[in-house]
């Protein structure tokens, strides 16, 4: 529930955009509803950085946890590319080459579009604007104009739902619309809830290093908390998955140099015995000191927990953003990185 008070820190009223992201999972698919696409491709590359790259880490886990379970041996692949230049499969005829940047200015992923012109690779172009976009219109490459006025990781119920949108239009995929529908309104229900689950956390990591945990199927949500914790906290964060962290980095807290506080992320659907693992983990290192929080995911279809888990990480990153006194909305460290670059 927003209290007035936060405006005095929340000055671009992020706020409002945590709780307007579940309309991204109907508006997203809107975008992509006019684009003109088709061919026969295998598996998708995405080019893009930062917040332009977080809907392919999703769409990996939504297809993992349904079509590609009845796809045995022959998977829908989404590689993604986070530098200058393309990764060999993104030259095969089979490939849809995806050039994302929110900004439509971000040098890597122009780097890699150029690599896909020269080349004269299928591709499509997800942007709001700037040379991105210019580029495509230019050589006429298909692409979805995302809305303006956002922060890029804020943005990934757009692009999430536009790129299920396009392996609808490939046939890859049957209609998703109602299921992304009800995954909103499902969502939209439990903000509340949500909202309490991630102010709890800050009980737990404020003045502290959050680490975030999850298992292996579910890594990158785990991946993109620790992003909210640094881009909206402005705060240092890391991640890891169970069962890997299990045979090394918790070795590391027998000598830790700074104060460390574990975030589990824990769905009923993981392995048996990494839901023991997790379990062992925080009984073991409470033992030498941290704080641990577990975090379980809601029941329900695959979206609406993705999206669930993911608004209850925004809800964290905020309130600690505001314990800290700290706008969580600019990232004015990596706009000052992007001028010493030029």
């Amino acid at each position: 529930m927003y209290d007035e008070k936060y405006a005095e820190i929340d000055q671009e009223n992020l706020y409002q955009v945590m709780t307007n992201m579940p309309d991204q999972l109907t508006d997203g698919l809107g975008l992509s509803r006019e684009l003109v696409l088709s061919g026969d491709f295998e598996y998708l590359v995405l080019s893009g950085m930062g917040g332009s790259a977080l809907s392919a880490e999703l769409l990996k886990i939504y297809l993992d946890e349904t079509i590609n379970k009845e796809r045995k041996g022959n998977p829908i692949r989404i590689l993604i590319n986070r530098g200058y230049t393309l990764p060999q499969e993104a030259f095969n005829s089979q490939c849809l080459n995806i050039l994302s940047s929110y900004s439509g200015n971000t040098e890597e992923t122009l780097s890699s579009f150029q690599e896909v012109l020269e080349n004269k690779l299928p591709a499509l172009v997800i942007a709001s604007g700037g040379k991105l976009m210019e580029m495509a219109k230019e050589n006429s490459v298909p692409f979805i104009l995302l809305p303006s006025g956002i922060q890029p990781r804020m943005g990934m119920g757009y692009s999430f739902s536009a790129l299920i949108g396009v392996l609808m239009k490939l046939g890859i995929l049957p209609d998703k619309t109602e299921e992304l529908k009800v995954a909103k309104i499902e969502i939209i229900k439990n903000l509340e809830v949500f909202e309490e689950k991630g102010k709890e956390m800050v009980a737990c990591v404020h003045g502290q290093t959050p680490i975030v945990y999850a298992s292996e199927r579910l890594k990158s949500i785990a991946m993109i908390w620790k992003i909210m914790f640094n881009e909206n906290s402005k705060t240092p964060a890391f991640w890891n998955f169970f069962p890997e962290l299990n045979h090394n980095e918790m070795v590391g807290f027998n000598n830790p140099q700074a104060n460390f506080s574990l975030i589990i992320l824990r769905d009923e659907l993981d392995h048996p015995r990494n839901l023991r693992r997790f379990q062992m983990t925080e009984s073991l290192l409470k033992n030498y000191g941290l704080k641990v929080a577990l975090v379980d995911a809601p029941s329900g279809e695959v979206i609406f927990k993705i999206f669930a888990l993911l608004q209850i990480g925004c809800f964290a990153s905020y309130h600690l953003a505001l314990a800290y006194e700290t706008d969580p909305t600019p990232v004015n460290m990596v706009e000052r990185f992007k001028g010493l670059l030029e």
